[in-house]
């Protein structure tokens, strides 16, 4: 006879099986659970109303199908895109997770019959222009330079470095947050100044760090990075956190909004506006020669 388990017990189970077995990284299992234990946490709150809303066939029930908890997930989903809008490709991020999750039920025997989980549909996108102007750039960059220049403490002066080494990685090499934050300090060739990018599952790839000014604020960040590292099991990272830890995703977005607000733009934007914004740059560099 199989012994229920309650989601959390279910949830450590499978984040065991299914992720840490796989090899994959602390990131990718933490973001598992997270996702898993917000619905849980979600469900509890809800399920009442829920238990009005589904469908004879999906009731909150004791249904060994499973049918249940996955119009319980597709409610949670619609819920995350209508009413928190988060973005499409979160929503099918979660979605993908909640699938493995399922199988996984499956596979354990604790639910019989799984079905594919809808996805909600893809709200339209209303016309937004999120990507930054040359001016906003510019803006954005003296921003930096400026509290650079205005600190009167070492060691802040050695994170607004880091800052603005990692923010013109990501405009003018268009490296993504998730390459970024895996960066070692090997993976740069003073001699070359050329960095090299690890993919998660496409090949590495090299950039060289065509500005001069690039190349001299990475020698100095890397003669700082000794301040960071605190004896601790990530120094080899390129980017630390002031403790010594790996930066987060959350605290990059942190970064980038510090400085957008320091410079002024009032746009609703995100490291990734600015990591595509190369290109509409430029082209405004060649109007205003013309």
């Amino acid at each position: 006879m199989k012994v229920e388990r309650g989601p959390q017990e279910q949830i450590d189970s499978f984040i065991d099986s299914l992720v840490m077995d796989r090899g994959s990284d602390e990131r990718t299992a933490k973001a598992y659970r997270l996702d898993l234990e917000l619905f849980f946490r979600w469900l509890g709150a809800s399920e009442g109303q829920l238990k009005e809303d589904l469908s004879k066939e999906d009731r909150l029930e004791d249904d060994p199908s499973g049918y249940g908890l996955e119009g319980a997930m597709e409610s949670y989903l619609g819920h995350l895109s209508g009413e928190k809008g988060l973005r499409f490709s979160t929503i099918c991020r979660k979605h993908r997770v909640f699938g493995y999750y399922l199988s996984y039920l499956q596979e354990q025997g604790i639910l019989r019959d799984i079905r594919p989980l809808q996805l909600p549909e893809q709200p339209e996108k209303a016309p937004a222009d999120n990507f930054l102007t040359k001016k906003e750039v510019d803006a954005f960059f003296r921003a930096i330079d400026r509290e650079y220049m205005e600190l009167d403490s070492d060691f802040r002066r050695r994170v607004c470095l880091r800052d603005q080494v990692m923010m013109e990685l990501l405009f003018y090499h268009r490296i993504e947050i998730s390459e970024l934050l895996r960066l070692e300090v090997s993976d740069y060739d003073r001699q070359a100044a050329v960095l090299k990018i690890r993919r998660k599952r496409e090949r590495d790839r090299t950039v060289h760090l065509f500005s001069h000014a690039l190349q001299e604020q990475m020698m100095r960040w890397l003669e700082e990075h000794t301040y960071f590292e605190h004896r601790g099991s990530y120094q080899d990272r390129m980017f630390l956190s002031k403790l010594g830890k790996p930066l987060s995703m959350k605290m990059v977005t942190n970064i980038f909004e510090k400085y957008r607000v320091l410079a002024g733009i009032e746009k609703a934007c995100t490291p990734k506006d600015l990591k595509n914004g190369l290109g509409r740059y430029a082209e405004e560099v060649v109007r205003e020669r013309c």
